[in-house]
């Protein structure tokens, strides 16, 4: 017998933003940008060039989350119900990943921006112009999907179940969440905080970031499924 609920609720699309929002990947980007703009730029030229950057990430992450949601919409209902399934395999399989690398971090399979593309932002970042900053941003959204895509994905699939103006919100919600800490670390740089603190701060607390992420993608997936067999449906 399926158990009705009112899905996905604030509480849940607030929960997993805020564990998305603090992922690695994301943040040692950001990282790497400002460490090199605080050499050649002034304070003001930094603040605004980062901004820029984190502003390309957010519109990026709506139109993509647009566009699968699109996509979601346009597909039969019982083909929808086998993705679900199958992401949902998949997201709690990205969990477990992410849990694995709280014990033994960057030994077998690891959620990461592959070396050739981290390889190729680290370049671009040398390249500090207007156009560069905002075609970062986009890129960076694009080739840290595979360290920062599961909860997105878990997110969007959950409003794809019955996608309105309020889920729109939500999905607004959500990426503003999500680049908040960019926010957050951009401006205290800009007010003195030494990038190395920073950087240090990332590295003493990225297996945590990564048990945090994995024990929400574990729960999503796994949500994911009971809504697409049937356990859990939407009133």
């Amino acid at each position: 017998m399926g158990v009705e609920a009112y899905l996905p609720t604030l509480g849940t699309v607030v929960v997993t933003a805020l564990i998305d929002s603090i992922n690695p990947c994301a943040i040692g980007v950001l990282i790497l940008l400002v460490s090199i703009m605080i050499a050649f730029k002034t304070k003001k030229e930094m603040l605004y060039h980062g901004l820029l950057y984190i502003l390309a990430i957010f519109v990026t992450y709506i139109l993509a989350g647009l566009g699968i949601l699109y996509f979601l919409s346009s597909i039969p209902l019982y083909v929808s119900e086998y993705i679900s399934i199958v992401v949902g395999l998949l997201i709690v399989i990205a969990g477990l990943i992410e849990i694995k690398d709280f014990f033994w971090y960057g030994q077998g399979i690891t959620l990461a921006i592959p070396p050739e593309r981290a390889k190729q932002i680290h370049e671009m970042t040398k390249k500090i112009t207007l156009p560069g900053v905002i075609f970062l941003g986009i890129f960076v959204a694009g080739v840290e999907l595979p360290c920062t895509g599961a909860p997105y994905l878990a997110i969007l699939l959950l409003l794809s179940q019955n996608f309105n103006f309020v889920a729109f919100l939500m999905l607004i919600l959500y990426n503003i969440i999500f680049v908040m800490p960019l926010i957050v670390i951009l401006l205290m740089v800009y007010g003195g905080t030494k990038i190395q603190q920073i950087k240090r701060w990332k590295q003493n607390n990225r297996t945590y970031m990564r048990l945090a992420i994995g024990v929400i993608l574990v729960m999503l997936g796994w949500l994911l499924i009971l809504i697409a067999n049937g356990t859990i449906t939407f009133n």
